[in-house]
């Protein structure tokens, strides 16, 4: 048990570790070079508005806002997201998102406003059509659109509902479409993800008691008795940040790497087959909106995470983001597929280390007593707000 004054017990290395991970130490967010309307305060209005937009969805139930709840840290607390049916997935908090260079639990795109698009055509989740969306999005803001954007096209002599995805019937009206025809409406809902993207910039962390505790130390002081970690809270740190080598990737002011791991977790019976990162690559190069298309807004500067990421490496096999752990306490079940109840049972599966179901695991089992898991438990649950 580490004694009640925290000082003594940190080294030098350990407070500086300590002081970069609190939001203090969080820089400026960077402009977004392939979104020329990323901080545009009309496009942030608009995007919030189709963000909670049920008629964003084929069956008008469905808003992104049905799994990412505003009050809810943005997620929804199951162990998978339900829009128009049940998805694979455990739906991510948004918070911080738009520092996130790769987006979805595998990664499978590469700008928040290209993420943005993909649940709305996802047939488990808004299910409908980019030329739906187009009509309704005119029908409904045709006049904010174009006031930040630009004039719409004619969609007049064109079907109500066509995309490359959903029924038959409507990738075969898409197929009849001319390429400017498409070309006109992929333009308008490249629009629509550019236009939530400028909304989910705004979500941002909230300052934790961690973060108090942590700026105290940085300024070489003692927290206030209400902001202080208590004996148990203290030790979990200490183990966090050494022993139990939990910041070799949930590091920095968000907690994470960013990056992609095999860390062993079990798949989920009944579920199709996930492989995680390494079954993405392909589609994430194929998509007609990601960095190196032509719906980019900037130059091909913009583009280095998609041209020099791993493209084929073996430890991409079962491998799935590093959450952010802001907020952590106060959201389970925990891992891609919910796949745990509780963060009891998340820190058990990272010091008992099991194998992986394929590829191999990263984790290597740690001698952690019951006393030592529950103080990280403890530790977890000071960086809610």
């Amino acid at each position: 048990m580490l004694a009640g004054s925290s000082e003594p017990e940190l080294n030098d290395a350990e407070k500086r570790t300590i002081a970069s991970m609190s939001l203090s130490a969080l820089a400026p967010l960077p402009p977004d070079l392939t979104n020329r309307f990323a901080d545009d305060p009309g496009a942030a209005a608009l995007g919030a508005t189709l963000f909670f937009d049920t008629g964003m969805s084929r069956d008008g139930n469905v808003a992104c806002g049905t799994c990412h709840k505003i009050d809810r840290q943005f997620q929804d607390d199951l162990p998978r997201g339900v829009g128009v049916a049940e998805t694979n997935r455990r739906t991510m908090p948004l918070a911080g998102v738009a520092r996130d260079p790769f987006l979805f639990w595998d990664g499978r795109r590469d700008s928040l406003w290209a993420q943005a698009l993909l649940p709305l055509e996802n047939p488990k989740e808004q299910a409908g059509t980019r030329l739906a969306y187009a009509h309704y999005l005119k029908r409904r803001f045709g006049e904010r659109y174009e006031r930040i954007f630009r004039p719409l096209p004619d969609l007049s002599g064109l079907p109500a509902s066509a995309g490359p995805f959903g029924t038959p019937a409507e990738q075969a009206a898409w197929a009849g479409m001319t390429q400017a025809e498409r070309d006109g409406v992929d333009l308008v809902f490249a629009d629509i993800g550019k236009a939530i993207a400028a909304f989910e910039r705004s979500l941002v962390h909230g300052q934790t008691r961690f973060d108090r505790f942590a700026d105290a130390l940085a300024k070489g002081g003692m927290p206030a008795p209400e902001n202080d970690l208590s004996d148990e809270e203290r030790q979990g740190l200490k183990l966090f940040i050494g022993k139990a080598r939990c910041s070799t990737c949930h590091i920095g002011p968000r907690f994470t790497d960013n990056e992609f791991h095999n860390t062993g977790v079990p798949p989920v019976a009944d579920l199709p087959e996930d492989r995680g990162r390494i079954s993405v690559l392909g589609e994430m190069f194929a998509d007609p909106f990601n960095c190196l298309g032509k719906f980019r807004d900037g130059g091909e500067e913009a583009c280095g995470e998609l041209r020099f990421m791993q493209k084929g490496s073996p430890e991409l096999v079962r491998a799935y983001k590093t959450p952010s752990l802001r907020g952590v306490g106060d959201r389970p079940p925990y891992m891609h597929a919910g796949q745990f109840a509780t963060l009891e049972q998340v820190v058990n599966h990272y010091a008992t280390a099991p194998r992986a179901v394929e590829g191999e695991t990263e984790l290597h089992p740690l001698i952690l007593s019951d006393q030592e898991r529950a103080a990280l438990v403890a530790f977890l649950k000071t960086l809610s707000d």
